[in-house]
């Protein structure tokens, strides 16, 4: 009983350092940091000239492949076999968990994006990518915001 305790203990702390892990910096033409508040923004204006469907994909923290491991490792390790097999389950548990919690964090931190192509006023391309929270069509009127590297479309 007391071992069951110590894993389901275990457990909630990794998932828990999981869940934090996967805070991810959003890249919506909506959301501003508070760095980039009350900041002084160049606009420019253009036409949307073409759209395209895409998966932004946020950082690997790790974190997923270090709850997944903790927890395939302690699971493994405390229910199979005993002395140098539970070892051996235990290490191949944590193998195993540390690959599907990499997987597990890897799809938790893609989000649906779109690369918008701008056709500025004044004949220049531009190509910007950021998350699919807004519509844009070709031949609509839209707006480049742009401050410290940061370029957002909006109409």
């Amino acid at each position: 009983m007391n071992n069951i305790l110590r894993i389901g203990g275990i457990a909630l702390l990794t998932a828990t350092t999981l869940v934090a892990g996967c805070a991810s910096q959003s890249s919506s033409n909506s959301v501003y940091t508070t760095g980039q508040a009350q900041r002084e923004q160049t606009v420019r204006y253009g036409v949307v000239e073409g759209v395209r469907e895409v998966l932004i994909q946020g950082g690997q923290s790790g974190a997923g492949t270090l709850a997944g491991g903790a927890i395939g490792g302690i699971a493994a390790g405390s229910t199979i076999g005993g002395g140098n097999g539970a070892v051996a389950a235990g290490l191949l548990g944590a193998v195993l968990g540390g690959i599907a919690g990499s997987a597990a964090e890897n799809r938790i931190q893609q989000r649906r994006g779109l690369e918008i192509t701008v056709r500025l006023d004044n004949g220049e391309m531009r190509a910007i990518t950021q998350e699919a929270d807004e519509a844009f069509r070709p031949g609509e009127r839209v707006r480049l915001l742009s401050s410290g590297g940061v370029t957002r479309v909006t109409h």
